[in-house]
């Protein structure tokens, strides 16, 4: 009887503590959970800071130089297109903050609104993971592609978003008061549509959970890089990686480029790229030091490790 009294006891006790864990918002744990490879320094909610630079670097590469780079490490589940924007000509990068909404249910609803009380959150649920963002954050939504009724944001939360991230959103979902949300400052937003209809039938599901947006996986601390023709979401564990392979990959292209134009690439007007060819691009580096974003060391680590033969099957 002790035994079964004792069993009925900590089942009690696991379905008292079991709620703590069935939060809204993930804890630091859960999160640091998903990114543990990440090694560096962390926000108190424990997403990972990929450091300033990086976000004001990656706005002068491609797309699809990072992509190459990605998907070599066999991240392939990266990009999604296909957007509307506030300025769909003015890139926008920063680190990621996920939320993520699903049609209202009743009982779901009930359980959340609870929490959002106990916790002393205000207004309706879809202004709460504002009130989380900091500044260089890009605030990303999974609104299952929602524009009828599944306008996330209006011109108070677009003003709300502006202030505490001077960056901007990524929503699959819609928004409304398109027009004087293009007139914020320092601020823009991907999006899947406009209309003028109030947000309905949503709720939210999760803070700063691992997130889909359209075919690609966001975590919370990626690094976003919205561009004209669409965003990529790019693991914190590779941003620097990432961005310096990109890097090299534009200046390569700059230095082929000025050999194609000036006829001095022969037949090779993408590759030749042997080690009398880098040794040239590096010259040129150095007469052109003011391309050159990363330390030159890491330049000259990259040209090296280009240079080195490849391990293969002979």
């Amino acid at each position: 009887m002790r035994k079964n009294h004792l069993i009925t006891v900590l089942a009690s006790a696991i379905l008292t503590i079991c709620p703590l864990f069935a939060q809204v918002k993930m804890t630091k744990e859960q999160i640091m959970f998903y990114t543990s490879d990440w090694k560096g320094d962390r926000f108190p909610d424990g997403r990972p800071k990929v450091p300033d630079d990086l976000l004001k670097r990656a706005l002068d590469v491609s797309i699809e130089d990072v992509w190459d780079y990605l998907r070599e490490q066999g991240y392939r589940n990266q990009f999604e297109g296909g957007w509307q924007a506030l300025h769909i000509d003015k890139p926008f990068a920063g680190r990621a903050l996920t939320a993520q909404y699903m049609p209202i249910r009743p009982d779901m609803a009930k359980a959340i609104a609870a929490e959002g009380k106990a916790e002393g959150r205000v207004s309706f649920n879809n202004s709460w993971p504002i009130n989380e963002l900091q500044i260089g954050d890009v605030y990303v939504a999974d609104g299952f592609g929602k524009i009828i009724e599944g306008t996330l944001i209006g011109s108070n939360l677009g003003n709300a978003i502006a202030a505490h991230t001077h960056t901007g959103f990524i929503f699959d979902a819609g928004i409304r008061d398109q027009e004087e949300n293009r007139e914020i400052p320092n601020f823009n937003g991907f999006y899947r549509g406009y209309d003028p209809s109030a947000w309905a039938q949503m709720e939210l599901t999760a803070i700063n959970a691992p997130i889909r947006i359209g075919r690609a996986v966001v975590l919370p601390g990626d690094l976003v890089l919205a561009k004209t023709d669409g965003a990529l979401f790019i693991p914190a564990i590779l941003a620097e990686a990432a961005i310096s392979s990109a890097e090299f990959t534009n200046l390569k292209d700059s230095f082929n480029f000025e050999l194609n134009r000036e006829g001095k690439n022969g037949a090779e007007f993408e590759g030749g790229w042997n080690a009398k060819k880098y040794a040239a691009f590096q010259k040129w580096i150095d007469a052109h030091p003011e391309m050159l974003k990363m330390p030159r060391a890491e330049f000259d680590q990259l040209v090296k490790k280009a240079t080195q033969p490849r391990a293969g099957n002979g």
